[in-house]
């Protein structure tokens, strides 16, 4: 069971949701663990197609879900080594809207983790040029390992 005191409502959630996983995993993505089920770890394939840039690799993700989940997100991180791509950070901080709540966060309960990692998958296979987000040395070096919901995300690149 938990590692960490969670709320009845994030108890059932998640193992609503890790029930459904492993019922009907999402497109090109496997669990790798659920143990403790606060902190899933998700092998998730890059899209493939004609001119997909991450189609031959394979990508680790860590969940590590809050004991007010789902009213709060959990906490998604590539595992390294991480995608290069103008979105993910080099310690696999991810700026994606859907991944925060507050200010100008996208986050909302009825995003299950299906949906995160689907939306992961469209993150990258709508790039179009593999490279690191602007400043990643510095962002990585300043913050290391911390959660990522510490920092202050400004979303406004919708193309990538």
């Amino acid at each position: 069971m938990a590692t960490k005191s969670l709320s009845v409502v994030a108890q059932r959630r998640i193992q609503s949701e890790l029930n459904e996983w492993l019922r009907n995993p999402p497109e090109g993505c496997c669990l790798e663990s659920y143990e403790p089920m606060t902190s899933w770890v998700i092998i998730m394939q890059g899209p493939e197609g004609h001119g997909r840039l991450y189609a031959d690799e394979v990508f680790r993700i860590r969940i590590d879900f809050t004991e007010n989940y789902p009213l709060d997100p959990p906490d998604v991180v590539f595992i390294p080594p991480v995608p290069i791509h103008p979105h993910i950070y080099s310690n696999g901080h991810i700026c994606l809207d859907i991944l925060y709540s507050g200010h100008n966060g996208g986050w909302s309960p009825a995003l299950t983790m299906s949906k995160v990692v689907l939306s992961l998958r469209s993150m990258l296979a709508s790039a179009t040029e593999k490279k690191k987000p602007p400043g990643d040395a510095e962002y990585s070096l300043r913050v290391g390992n911390r959660s990522p919901k510490l920092s202050k995300w400004v979303f406004e690149d919708d193309k990538v």
